[in-house]
């Protein structure tokens, strides 16, 4: 499974790829107001970094633009950007029909706010790159976000539809797993989620042992 990075911030992105050897970058609008920069300029920042590598970066088109020849113009000025970018398209019957168009024109795809299967399917069926179900949106609100990974995977694997699923919105390493677990090909996350992932009570605990243990060996000084 590999692991994407949800964040639009700079230097974040320069630290995960340097430390984690993450597999690509996800942005949202919100990632990006947080920057506090005009998107055009995170956007080029964003490229200069992931430059001469082939790590895909999801960035967004406008989520208001409501017809799809809209929604495929913007994609196209994205896209030229830079050629790691994939453009996030979120899930309506518009945003399917412009996903279709841009497959065509050989453009890559990320259908992204996906909360149910039907959904996943018009994505896949249009031909996107990958597909994103929110876990952990989906948690918040009290439904299994678990359960519907599996369910696009199964989707997936039962038509031989070519999209691969980005396990996205993870608050913490216990979705991280599950998304391993349930099949997906990729998971993002934030910075924090990562750092929590490599951290485990019980491996402090045994280092402080070991380490006691350690300090009993050294020869007398």
């Amino acid at each position: 499974m590999k692991l994407f990075l949800d964040s639009a911030k700079v230097e974040e992105i320069r630290y995960a790829l340097e430390n984690w050897a993450l597999d690509g970058v996800t942005t949202n609008p919100r990632h990006v107001a947080a920057t506090g920069k005009p998107a055009t300029e995170v956007y080029a920042e964003i490229a200069q970094v992931v430059q001469g590598t082939s790590l895909p970066v999801s960035v967004e088109v406008d989520p208001e633009l409501e017809h799809w020849q809209d929604i495929v113009h913007q994609a196209q000025e994205l896209a030229a950007m830079c050629p790691n970018f994939v453009i996030k398209v979120g899930a309506s019957e518009q945003g399917f029909r412009a996903i279709r168009e841009l497959n065509c024109q050989g453009i890559r795809t990320n259908a992204t706010l996906i909360f149910s299967l039907p959904q996943a399917w018009h994505a896949a069926r249009a031909g996107a790159t990958y597909i994103s179900p929110f876990v952990g949106w989906r948690e918040e609100f009290g439904d299994s976000g678990l359960e519907l990974l599996r369910q696009v995977r199964q989707m997936l694997d039962n038509f031989g539809y070519c999209s691969q699923i980005i396990a996205a919105a993870t608050r913490n390493p216990r979705q991280i797993a599950e998304a391993a677990l349930a099949g997906c090909h990729c998971v993002t996350a934030g910075k924090a989620v990562y750092e929590q992932s490599f951290k485990q009570p019980f491996t402090d605990l045994g280092v402080r042992r070991f380490a006691e243990a350690y300090r009993k060996t050294l020869a007398p000084a």
